[in-house]
């Protein structure tokens, strides 16, 4: 064999084939790329039609701040909030997290020593706020936030927003325009706290008291906002015995 022979590369001829692309080709290769990505997402939307089996118990996610120091009366709160769901028989969802997560879970496990209802962490991973709280007795882990929150879509019953940041203002939107939209029907979306009935006032004067407005009347209608731990119990309490009185 000559020494020009021997230098050629094993696939030299892949680019006569129509079906590949060469490497070398950026702008082919990304569209190859982008192409894959588009319908592994078309194949996901198609998978999420698949409605989950109806569950043994009543789940209901709670959103909040990861900041929240154990010992404080929002953290108490929050705990005994858990602890009375949990006795209603109600699984409880969080991120999994420190903070209000761990209020939550802490609450679920306290109030559950029979190990009859579920504790969920559904975790993303950051470079902060990352340790798994030691209340979260099954545990999920994701590394989109897109995929996350959609993983609370379709983990939950019903929705209960407590003080929190941009993640919490992320979650609670996000489910806002769900229901605004119909892709959730008939789920409890509560928000806990003055922070949220602002944010509802903002947006009732931003969009809707305007010329011309930008949303419906009946979407600034859908978050139930409350003062305290206590009446967002009392709705779900409601909510839990419908739900009972449909799947009997």
């Amino acid at each position: 064999m000559s020494p020009e022979k021997q230098s050629r590369p094993f696939y030299c001829n892949l680019h006569q084939n129509p079906d590949t692309v060469n490497i070398s080709d950026s702008e082919a290769a990304f569209e190859v790329i982008h192409d894959a990505i588009l319908n592994l997402w078309d194949t996901v939307n198609k998978l999420s039609a698949i409605q989950p089996a109806r569950r043994e118990r009543y789940r209901v996610t709670l959103f909040g701040s990861a900041r929240i120091q154990p010992d404080t009366p929002l953290y108490n709160g929050v705990r005994d909030l858990a602890g009375e769901l949990t006795k209603m028989g109600c699984d409880i969802v969080t991120g999994g997290g420190p903070g209000l997560m761990q209020a939550a879970n802490e609450g679920s496990v306290i109030a559950d020593p029979e190990d009859i209802t579920k504790s969920i962490g559904i975790r993303i991973d950051l470079g902060f706020e990352q340790e798994t709280n030691p209340f979260v007795e099954q545990m999920y882990h994701h590394r989109t936030f897109f995929s996350r929150l959609h993983h609370f879509v379709i983990a939950s019953d019903a929705f209960v927003v407590l003080p929190g940041g941009i993640g919490t203002a992320l979650e609670a939107l996000m489910i806002w325009q769900l229901l605004q939209v119909r892709r959730l029907q008939d789920t409890p979306f509560i928000m806990i706290g003055t922070m949220w009935s602002e944010l509802a006032i903002w947006a009732k004067k931003h969009t809707i008291d305007v010329e011309p407005p930008m949303a419906d009347p009946a979407d600034m209608s859908i978050p139930e906002c409350v003062a305290t731990c206590e009446q967002a119990i009392a709705l779900l309490r409601k909510a839990h015995q419908k739900w009972q009185d449909c799947n009997q």
